[in-house]
C-alpha cells in the first residue's frame, strides 16, 4: 500500500516550493526510519510511513492561500486517499491524527507515539544544514529580508520572525525543546548546535569581522 500512497501523494507536490517539496518528504521519511530504529518501544511503522508521505499534501495549497491549515486539510484528504486504497478504519484514524498533529503552530498535541515520531522527524528537517537552507529558501519565497542589523532580535515581536535571520531565534532554535522522543531530542540538540555555529559566523560576517 505504501507505494500506492506515494503515487497518490506525489502529484500534490508538483508545484510545491523548495522548502516543502517532495524532497522534504523523502528526508522526513529517512529521519523517521532513524528515529524508529532508536525507539525502544514498539511502534506501528506502517502508520508512521503512511503519515510521513501524506503529512504535507496540503502545504502548497496553504502557501497559495487556498486553505488556512494544511494539517487539518491534509488529514481529511489523507483519509480519502487511504479509504480509496482500501485501508482499514483504524489505520486511517491513526494516520489522520499524525497528519493533524505534525504542525508546529497548531494546538493539536500528538497523542500517540507514532504521531510524536512523525512530528519529531518533520521538525528535525527544519534544523541543521538542511534547516538553514530551507529557512532561506522559504524566506525567498515569501519575500522576507535576509537580515536587518538595525532591528535587534529582542525587539522582534512577530510570531515567525520579521526576517529570515530572526526566524532562527523565533522558531528554529526552540525545536529541541519541542521534541517528544529521546532520539529526536538527541538529534535536534546536535543539529541546533550547528545552526548556532552558523549564526555566530553570520554575525561576524555582517559586522565585517570574518
Amino acid at each position: 500500500m505504501l507505494e500506492a500512497v506515494r503515487d497518490r501523494a506525489r502529484p500534490y507536490f508538483a508545484d510545491a516550493p523548495p522548502a516543502h517539496d517532495w524532497h522534504h518528504v523523502r528526508r522526513v521519511e529517512a529521519l523517521a526510519e532513524t528515529l524508529v530504529e532508536r525507539q525502544p518501544e514498539p511502534v506501528d511503522e506502517r502508520v508512521i510511513r503512511l503519515a510521513v508521505v501524506l503529512h504535507d499534501i496540503g502545504r502548497a495549497r496553504e502557501d497559495r492561500g487556498e486553505i488556512d491549515d494544511h494539517a487539518a486539510w491534509g488529514a481529511r484528504e489523507a483519509g480519502t486517499i487511504l479509504r480509496e486504497l482500501g485501508a482499514g478504519a483504524g489505520v486511517i484514524e491513526r494516520v489522520q491524527h499524525c497528519v493533524r498533529a505534525h504542525r508546529y503552530s497548531n494546538d493539536v498535541e500528538p497523542a500517540t507515539l507514532e504521531a510524536k515520531l512523525v512530528s519529531d522527524a518533520d521538525n528535525l528537517d527544519a534544523l541543521g544544514a538542511v534547516g538553514i537552507a530551507r529557512t532561506f529558501a522559504h524566506g525567498g519565497e515569501t519575500g522576507s529580508p535576509i537580515h536587518d542589523p538595525a532591528r535587534p532580535v529582542a525587539e522582534d515581536d512577530t510570531d515567525g520572525g520579521a526576517t529570515q535571520y530572526d526566524h532562527f531565534f523565533e522558531k528554529i532554535l526552540d525545536l529541541p525543546e519541542r521534541m517528544y522522543t529521546d532520539a529526536g531530542r538527541d538529534l535536534a540538540v546536535d543539529r541546533a548546535a550547528f545552526v548556532r555555529e552558523f549564526l555566530e559566523r553570520f554575525d561576524r560576517e555582517v559586522t565585517g569581522d570574518a
